[in-house]
């Protein structure tokens, strides 16, 4: 017996995967613009999120394109209904708005 070791180490560990909908943290700020306009949208609608489904969608495409979360279908993320946007989506592209992650 080994003092100050908790005891569920000695029957052995095995890691398991994360649970569905928890993802790796953005530590470099890759996605942040875009997750500051959501939250922005968020709170100037009252937290109706309806309105700001499009920036959403925007949000979770740039952390699925960085491997930042698992790639799933729209469907699955209830933003089926939600149409892309035309716009460039690099939010540290130098012609963007103040107001949007995407350029005009």
């Amino acid at each position: 017996m080994s003092f100050g070791r908790p005891p569920s180490i000695s029957a052995g560990f095995s890691p398991n995967p994360p649970d569905r909908g928890s993802f790796p943290l953005d530590h470099y700020g890759e996605c942040k613009d875009y997750m500051k306009v959501y939250l922005d949208c968020l709170r100037k609608n009252s937290s109706n999120s309806t309105p700001c489904r499009l920036l959403n969608r925007e949000y979770l495409e740039c952390r699925m394109s960085r491997g930042l979360m698992e790639r799933d279908q729209w469907r699955n993320l209830g933003l089926a209904g939600v149409e892309k946007s035309s716009a460039k989506d690099d939010p540290h592209d130098t012609a963007q708005t103040t107001a949007s992650p995407r350029s005009s």
